[in-house]
């Protein structure tokens, strides 16, 4: 199981922008440890509570606030990532249980029963949460990311774009997933995610960017977008 503790900090910038700070980037950082360089698909279906607990809490700013989601980086993979982030304070808590294509597939159909198989504490805390709170599938959201990565304060930094979303049909294993755009074409959202601190030749690089943080996340974003479709 993986649990990471880390600062998180997110901005909208223009891909004319994010090209300049990629090209810069490149020069001192390294990829991703599994991509190197190469964009890679992000796909992951983000569960709720009955009454959308999950989605007000975030609109609200509420101090301490969840995301429960299941992850999968290729529709032909095999395994995927169910995790829960919270948020306290300025600080991120990610904790992440690998679980099998088929239990994912269960959870899907909300049998939530599969999680109590697994022997790790998170699947059991998820399963109480998710059944007690009266969990279901809201959307899934996809977009494509580059990352670097420095070992140093465990700094990561990513560029997603081509951001998509589907909130009617929740299978991601689905290789014809039907999706429409919830964002502009040249927007890209930069995630800068670190331990303690970020080093100051990082931070010289970063300076370029406007630092007005954005609060809303993809899970949110793809739900307003929906709901402002339905008004």
């Amino acid at each position: 199981m993986l649990d990471v503790l880390r600062e998180e900090k997110k901005y909208n910038i223009s891909l004319e922008r994010a090209n300049y700070l990629f090209g810069k980037m490149r020069q001192v950082m390294d990829g991703d440890p599994y991509n190197g360089l190469n964009k890679y698909m992000v796909r992951s279906l983000y569960f709720d509570s009955i009454n959308d607990d999950d989605f007000f809490e975030k609109e609200s700013g509420n101090e301490y606030r969840k995301k429960i989601r299941l992850r999968v980086y290729d529709a032909k993979a095999n395994k995927a990532k169910l995790e829960m982030k919270e948020k306290c304070g300025v600080n991120q808590r990610k904790r992440s249980l690998v679980i099998s294509k088929e239990d994912a597939l269960k959870l899907i159909d909300c049998d939530y029963s599969v999680l109590l198989g697994y022997k790790e504490e998170l699947a059991k805390e998820l399963y109480y949460i998710m059944v007690t709170e009266v969990y279901r599938p809201k959307c899934v959201v996809q977009y494509m990311r580059q990352a670097f990565a420095a070992a140093e304060n465990n700094i990561r930094i990513t560029y997603d774009s081509e951001l998509v979303s589907n909130e009617g049909y929740f299978n991601i294993f689905d290789e014809n997933l039907c999706v429409y755009p919830i964002a502009e074409k040249d927007e890209v959202i930069l995630e800068v995610k670190y331990n303690n601190f970020l080093l100051s030749y990082i931070k010289d690089l970063l300076e370029c960017v406007d630092k007005t943080e954005t609060s809303n996340s993809k899970y949110c974003r793809a739900r307003k977008y929906g709901m402002l479709e339905e008004g």
